[in-house]
């Protein structure tokens, strides 16, 4: 029992009666309240909620039956013990007492001792059924709160994985490190990456030849291939453009190479999704061109209090979406910058001296030197067990620009896959393109047309070159000037 006195209250119509069972309950410690009728007894029995009543039966007005029925009808004090203490000593009254729900039954002139040990007995009882009633509702409780938590957690993973649709997760890790309600307007990073764009080629003109929902199908299917080629190479997509695509490559030391593998894979696979454009009604194959920067960049949260977004600004963003311009222009499938170009030889230098294969891709940068920016023959390396390569591909040079509202240039290089139908002529007319370069850049352009119009003719295909021989021709006054003139912003 607590320290606190229990309180039992006494009800009878006889005062001398109340006198003596206040004289013996106050002995024992006990607290009490009395009343001389039913009535006086509910309204106290309301106010003070005792933990006992002794109850007489035969009072007028109101007996203890009816009493006690109306104390087992109020919800709140339905569970207050009863005892009734009365003069009645007869069966039937002792069945309505047990009717009544009462816990015991005595009868006067009563036993002190007995009265003592009954009122004891219930009175213990009665806290050990609260206690059990309080710890049930206890455990009730904390199973509730376990399934109301489990539910919670369910559903806020539910809602993160749904969210990382919108927010890719090497964002969340970056604006939300504490949980998506860490996020807040301002939170960023600065670190170097690497950025690639991706643009469809001739995009308005397919839309406007198909319903809505077909341009939508084939275009969210688009959208899945070349996101598997991002993924698959330790990237994530920043944002879709409409039909243009904007990813991010931030693995330490091989973001670079990530994001010009993963632009190699994306031209590999668009040759899978074209050979079954049919079923999407699309007439001719879709053409993309990519462009790839490595720079500082700010990755967070961008916009104001009611509504804001995750993404990376900076000039990597602004030079890599120009370079995808560029593409239009040189008619290349990849344009990197060279300071991809640098981060991914770097990065190919680091892991081949730790290569003990004949096929080092040290080795393989090597040509370099001795071809003196001339093509190099490149295979991309992976982070994975093995340092052996995985995607054959190639680059070479092909112009120095000036990107718009900047002073100094920058060296821009075109990247090719091995499996391009024009690769191999590209690798064995190398040096004559090498010469044609040279002519172009000390000026000698009579000399330079003619080692590109020697390249034409045996690669037709060739993009730049043709490029090359507009530029020579516009130098030379064969055809009026237009944007390819040399060092152009853009």
């Amino acid at each position: 029992m607590s320290n606190k006195s229990p309180c039992i209250m006494l009800v009878d119509d006889e005062p001398a009666n109340l006198t003596l069972l206040e004289e013996l309950l106050l002995m024992k410690g006990y607290a009490t309240v009395s009343a001389l009728s039913g009535d006086e007894a509910l309204s106290l029995a309301r106010a003070s909620r005792p933990d006992l009543i002794l109850l007489d039966i035969m009072m007028p007005e109101m007996d203890g039956f009816d009493v006690c029925e109306i104390l087992r009808k109020d919800t709140a004090l339905q569970t207050v013990p009863v005892i009734f203490l009365t003069a009645l000593d007869d069966d039937t009254s002792r069945i309505k007492g047990l009717e009544m729900m009462a816990d015991d039954y005595l009868t006067k002139p009563f036993n002190s001792r007995l009265l003592l040990a009954k009122v004891e007995n219930v009175l213990q009882l009665s806290q050990m059924r609260s206690q059990a009633v309080s710890s049930q509702f206890h455990q009730q409780v904390k199973e509730q709160s376990k399934r109301q938590i489990a539910a919670a957690w369910e559903a806020n993973e539910y809602l993160s994985e749904k969210f990382q649709l919108f927010v890719p997760e090497q964002l969340l890790e970056r604006i939300a490190p504490q949980g998506i309600e860490s996020i807040q307007l301002g939170n960023v990073t600065e670190e170097e990456l690497t950025v690639l764009f991706c643009d469809i080629r001739g995009f308005t003109t397919i839309a406007e030849s198909q319903q809505a929902r077909e341009t939508f199908e084939w275009l969210n299917a688009f959208f899945t291939k070349m996101n598997e080629c991002i993924t698959s190479h330790c990237g994530f997509i920043d944002k879709y453009l409409g039909d243009a695509i904007m990813a991010v490559f931030d693995k330490p030391n091989s973001h670079a190479m990530d994001a010009i593998e993963a632009a190699v894979a994306m031209q590999e696979t668009l040759q899978e999704f074209n050979a079954s454009r049919h079923k999407y009604n699309l007439e001719s194959p879709v053409n993309i061109g990519t462009g790839i920067n490595t720079g500082i960049g700010m990755i967070g949260t961008l916009g104001s209090d009611r509504r804001m977004d995750s993404t990376v600004i900076g000039d990597v963003v602004n030079t890599a979406s120009r370079l995808e311009n560029l593409t239009k222009i040189y008619g290349c499938q990849i344009i990197v910058s060279e300071n991809a170009i640098v981060h991914a030889r770097e990065f190919l230098n680091g892991i081949s001296s730790n290569s003990h294969s004949k096929e080092s891709l040290l080795l393989k940068c090597d040509l370099e030197v001795e071809t003196q920016e001339s093509m190099i023959s490149t295979s991309g390396a992976t982070a994975a067990d093995s340092y052996l390569p995985s995607n054959n591909y190639y680059y070479r040079w092909i112009d120095r620009v000036t990107p718009r509202g900047k002073q100094e240039a920058i060296e821009i290089y075109e990247i090719w896959a091995a499996s391009c139908p024009d690769s191999e002529t590209k690798q064995l007319t190398q040096s004559l393109f090498d010469k044609g370069i040279q002519g172009w850049q000390s000026e000698r352009f009579v000399a330079a047309l003619g080692y590109f119009q020697q390249l034409i003719e045996q690669n037709p295909a060739d993009t730049v070159v043709r490029f090359y021989i507009n530029r020579c021709q516009e130098k030379l006054g064969f055809i009026p000037a237009n944007s390819s003139s040399e060092g152009f912003n853009f």
